[in-house]
């Protein structure tokens, strides 16, 4: 399946790079904007194929890059992450862009690790969108437990799903679980067992790498038409 490419001017003049992944299965009418972890770049195995296991169960996804990759992709040189505010104003220029593209159309923020975690700020913050799915949640740093990533939970009131791993290092399910008790929405957590951040799963699983992002991509679906019965 080929995505087809575009770029979104940033306030700077500078502009980042999208992605969209029309759907191919039985549409249910949301779109999926979809945000890259800290190292793996939009286009990385995972995000390639989640959004084309997405698409075929009937969402529109575009996936876009934060503006410290698009400069290593094109100086060649490896950058840190943006700072969240930056993170955050790039991430609210591609959505309004999305927004011109689909009118009253349903809006769902996604995201890898890093993009989840400035999806829940946006959302903390008004975003224009109807939920939330989150894969690989970074609530805390790794070995860092004590150090949550939830001080914004209670300001989102748009519902999400959660889908974390049994041995994900930077989300210990029990502290997730008490830091949802503060979520000011509806929230839905998906655990997939044995999987680390990544999502991968060792070979005493049982599984293939194919089976657990087609659950991925199930529990998406799942969570998608209870959330959003219409």
């Amino acid at each position: 399946m080929t995505a087809k490419r575009a770029h979104v001017a940033l306030g700077d003049g500078s502009t980042v790079s999208t992605l969209s992944t029309p759907a191919t299965g039985a549409r249910r009418g949301s779109t999926m904007l979809f945000a890259h972890g800290a190292e793996l770049d939009f286009d990385s195995e995972f995000m390639r194929a989640i959004a084309e296991r997405l698409a075929a169960r009937g969402f529109d996804v575009l996936r876009f890059r934060y503006p410290y990759m698009e400069k290593r992709e094109t100086e060649r040189k490896k950058f840190p992450p943006d700072r969240m505010p930056k993170l955050e104003d790039a991430h609210f220029r591609v959505l309004a862009s999305v927004r011109e593209q689909v009118g009253a159309g349903r809006i769902l923020l996604a995201g890898k690790s890093m993009g989840a975690r400035v999806s829940t700020h946006l959302a903390a913050k008004g975003a224009d969108a109807s939920g939330l799915v989150l894969f690989g949640y970074p609530l805390h740093p790794a070995g860092k437990p004590d150090e949550e990533r939830r001080e914004h939970f209670p300001a989102i009131v748009q519902p999400a799903l959660f889908l974390q791993g049994t041995r994900d290092p930077l989300c210990d399910l029990a502290k997730l679980e008490r830091a949802l008790a503060t979520y000011g929405g509806r929230a839905a957590v998906h655990v997939v067992d044995d999987a680390d951040h990544g999502f991968d799963v060792p070979k005493r699983a049982g599984r293939t790498r194919d089976e657990v992002l087609d659950e991925l991509a199930d529990a998406v679906a799942t969570w998608h038409d209870t959330a959003f019965p219409d």
